[in-house]
């Protein structure tokens, strides 16, 4: 098992915002070789004590929503943590231990919210991002078209098949054409 330290040392230092956003089946091995078991024991609750200030919150964070996106890639367990990782998020924002960590690692206290399919949380991430993460307009822009895309939908189309839902025509038309990246385009305009 690893510690809090360990988990930012790999997010933070190793991968860095040049890999975060990539996907690669090397940093999504690299997570799951890693970090597989960290995840299955917050998962089953048992890493809840790191709920607790700045640096374990965010370590606790990056494993409920970022590394179990990267482990379960695919798969209706990509998703099964946010909940958790929401309830977390809230209680940093809560105690202000979001606003102890620097920019752009401070994008992961918000990230819950952008990644959930409840209109008020897409609001709340779309604030936070362009209040408190205002040196990078990209990460914004970023939660402005998940919040338009679940304005549309009401769900992320992009996420129908892990989770066996039906897309409907329009879900399907959407993703046809681009999806999330042709939302991203449009209002780059």
């Amino acid at each position: 098992m690893a510690d809090p330290v360990d988990v930012l040392d790999f997010w933070l230092g190793e991968i860095g915002p040049a890999g975060w956003y990539v996907g690669s089946p090397e940093i999504d091995d690299a997570c799951a070789v890693r970090f597989g078991e960290d995840w299955q024991a917050l998962h089953d609750g048992g890493l809840e004590h790191w709920v607790e200030g700045t640096v374990a919150t965010l370590a606790y964070l990056v494993i409920a929503d970022q590394f179990a996106r990267n482990i379960h890639r695919g798969q209706a367990l990509a998703f099964a943590t946010d909940a958790q990782a929401r309830a977390a998020a809230r209680a940093a924002l809560e105690a202000g231990w979001d606003l102890g960590a620097p920019e752009p690692e401070r994008q992961f206290f918000y990230m819950p919210f952008e990644h959930s399919e409840d209109p008020a949380d897409q609001a709340l991430a779309v604030r936070l991002m362009e209040e408190r993460m205002a040196s990078d307009p990209e990460l914004a822009l970023h939660a402005r078209a998940h919040a338009e895309i679940i304005r549309r939908f009401g769900r992320f189309p992009f996420r129908n098949a892990a989770l066996g839902r039906d897309s409907t025509p329009e879900e399907a038309a959407f993703l046809a054409t681009g999806g999330y990246g042709a939302v991203v385009r449009e209002m780059k305009g």
